[in-house]
């Protein structure tokens, strides 16, 4: 199984978990090229650096030749633009990268609007970003998510997050290390202080690693197929890095393979607008799954079931949305090992024409499910009934040069 394990020991930040994902992709300059055309007058470079004599990359982003100065974790110049959670996914609507990509990068943005907003006591759409809407940022953000596409890790872990200590001097002022906004999203993740007195990991880093780090803890066990350093700005007593393995791990003969969290609540008294309200919200939130089931309450009350399933680490804060968004006043919570397959994203070749799959491969079993928009619209050009296009695509022959890759999927 590949796995990807990030190695936190100095905290993380965007430029530095790109950095240290572009040292293990073969095509780099493919990746700076279409980096390089996202954004008029932006520009992103791989620089070769050395920290307390280890070598490794540093992604430097400028803006019409110039860096904007206020994305990365070890520097803050504040002269620079607000820009609100619209404006931001807006921007990156507009990239033409994988859609995965931009759902990635927009989700991880999100999160960072949640937290910003209970740091700083507003609604998530009233927050303007400072440090973290720079454009720099956004090429941070934007970089790691297509790296991880193009690198495809079946597996991604990291270890406990070292967060620095001391003050930082942002939009807001002078603040406690780590940020409030890095602290609420860093819930659910283990960390430490580490020894250097700075700000270690940024909003924008924790972000990222709740995004894609599906558990933390040691290394595991396997053959290094690549280790890339990824560096900050500042020098340190320490090397200011994040080290990125990619590992051939074993993978599990049998056994749960994922974790995961159910959070539960009994409905009797809300809208059906108002629930569906609720379950748009908690799947912006990063919810793996929301569903409603009847029940038949109390004072034979027809109801519904509130299920949402998430990763543990998004637990108490999908809670919270809940308990925001929904009349009830407690939420159970259930931590579940699940039987997860490898997915595998691609395209096939069919007599109705070219369509995208997901295929499920592990425990003895293989399955390939057609994309309904694909298969719909192919349908409807065909004039043939749906199935039979779902079946021509099971059937059909991978597209190898349109292959997405393997990674782990949120499976419902």
């Amino acid at each position: 199984m590949r796995t990807l394990y990030w190695e936190c020991a100095m905290g993380a930040a965007g430029d530095m978990l790109m950095g240290s994902l572009y040292e293990l992709y073969i095509e780099k300059q493919k990746f700076l090229d279409v980096m390089n055309c996202l954004l008029p007058g932006v520009t992103l470079a791989a620089e070769a650096v050395t920290r307390q004599g280890i070598s490794g990359t540093h992604m430097r982003v400028q803006i019409h030749g110039h860096e904007e100065g206020c994305g990365h974790h070890d520097h803050h110049d504040h002269h620079h633009h607000h820009r609100s959670p619209a404006d931001i996914d807006a921007m990156i609507d507009g990239f033409p990268l994988p859609e995965a990509v931009r759902t990635n990068a927009k989700r991880v943005y999100r999160s960072i609007a949640q937290a910003e907003a209970l740091a700083h006591g507003c609604a998530p759409g009233e927050v303007h970003f400072h440090e973290v809407g720079s454009l720099d940022a956004v090429m941070d953000v934007t970089g790691v998510c297509y790296l991880m596409e193009l690198l495809a890790p079946e597996a991604v872990l990291a270890s406990p997050v070292a967060v620095g200590s001391g003050t930082v001097s942002t939009a807001h002022g002078l603040l406690p290390v780590p940020a409030p906004a890095t602290a609420r999203l860093l819930e659910g993740i283990p960390v430490t202080a580490g020894e250097i007195a700075a700000e270690l990991c940024t909003p924008t880093g924790a972000a990222l690693l709740k995004r894609f780090a599906g558990s933390f803890g040691p290394m595991p066990a396997g053959t290094v197929l690549g280790c890339g350093y990824g560096c900050g700005t500042k020098d340190f007593a320490r090397a200011n890095c994040v080290r990125a393995f990619l590992l051939e791990t074993a993978a599990e003969a049998a056994g749960p393979n994922d974790a995961v969290t159910e959070l539960k609540a009994n409905l009797d008294d809300m809208t059906g607008e108002a629930l569906g309200f609720a379950m748009e919200r908690l799947l912006e939130a990063g919810a793996l799954d929301v569903s409603y089931v009847p029940l038949q309450m109390k004072k034979n009350r027809p109801g519904v079931l509130l299920l949402c399933l998430c990763r543990p680490a998004d637990a108490d804060r999908l809670a919270r949305e809940i308990l925001a968004h929904t009349s009830t006043f407690g939420v159970r919570r259930t931590d579940c090992s699940r039987y997860a397959l490898t997915v595998e994203k691609e395209t096939v070749e069919t007599a109705f024409g070219p369509i995208s799959c997901k295929t499920g491969s592990g425990y003895g079993v293989t399955k390939r499910k057609p994309e309904y928009e694909d298969a719909a619209a192919a349908a409807r050009e065909g004039g043939a009934a749906l199935e039979t296009v779902r079946e021509a695509a099971r059937m059909g022959e991978r597209r190898a040069d349109n292959a997405a890759g393997k990674k782990t999927a949120d499976l419902n």
